[in-house]
C-alpha cells in the first residue's frame, strides 16, 4: 500500500515494485478516471464530496485485491480507508517542496493548482495522518525510483515484525 502527496511517485514508484514483485499494480486515481471521467473534470461539475465518494469506492475494491496498491493523495482522509490501513503494511512515499515543484508545474491535479503554496499547505494539513498510518517511509526527492523500488518489494517479501517502526 502506497500513500502520499500529490507528486510523491506514488504511481511510478508502484508500478516498478509490483513488476519487482510480479504482481498487479492498481492506482486508484486511474481507476476512477476509467469509471467516472477526469478528476479534474469530477471537482469541477459534481465537486469535491462526490469525487470522495467514488474514490471510497475504488479504495475500498482495490483493497481486496492482491496487488500494490497506490492511493490518491486524499484517500486517507476517508475514515473506514483509515481502519483498512491499520491492518496492513503501509508506505508512505514523501518528497521535499522543491523536488516536486517540477513534477507539479502545470498539473490539471485540482487540489495543487495553484502550485507550491497550495500544495504545501495541502502536506502540512496532511502530514499527521500520513504519518500515522504509515509502517515505513521513503522519500523519493533526490534517490533513484529504482533503489527504492527494490527496497519496498524486499520490504514487502520480509516477514512482518511484531512491532515495525515506521
Amino acid at each position: 500500500m502506497l500513500i502520499g502527496p500529490p507528486g510523491a511517485g506514488k504511481t511510478r514508484l508502484g508500478k516498478r515494485v509490483a513488476r519487482i514483485l510480479r504482481t498487479d499494480f492498481i492506482d486508484t486515481d486511474r481507476r476512477i478516471v476509467a469509471q467516472h471521467g477526469p478528476i479534474a473534470q469530477i471537482f469541477g461539475e459534481q465537486g469535491e464530496v462526490a469525487f470522495r465518494r467514488f474514490e471510497r469506492e475504488v479504495v475500498a475494491q482495490a483493497l481486496t485485491e492482491r496487488a500494490v496498491v497506490s492511493l490518491g493523495g486524499g484517500a486517507v482522509l476517508d475514515r473506514d480507508t483509515q481502519r483498512e490501513l491499520a491492518r496492513l503494511r503501509v508506505a508512505l512515499i514523501t518528497v521535499s517542496p522543491e523536488a516536486v515543484e517540477a513534477r507539479i508545474a502545470g498539473s490539471k491535479r485540482p487540489l495543487v493548482a495553484d502550485g507550491i503554496a497550495s500544495w504545501s499547505a495541502l502536506v502540512e494539513a496532511r502530514r499527521e495522518t500520513y504519518e500515522r498510518l504509515a509502517t515505513r517511509t521513503w522519500d523519493t526527492s533526490h534517490r533513484p525510483i529504482e533503489h527504492i523500488a527494490a527496497e519496498i518489494a524486499a520490504w514487502v517479501e520480509a516477514p512482518v515484525l511484531t512491532e515495525e517502526a515506521p
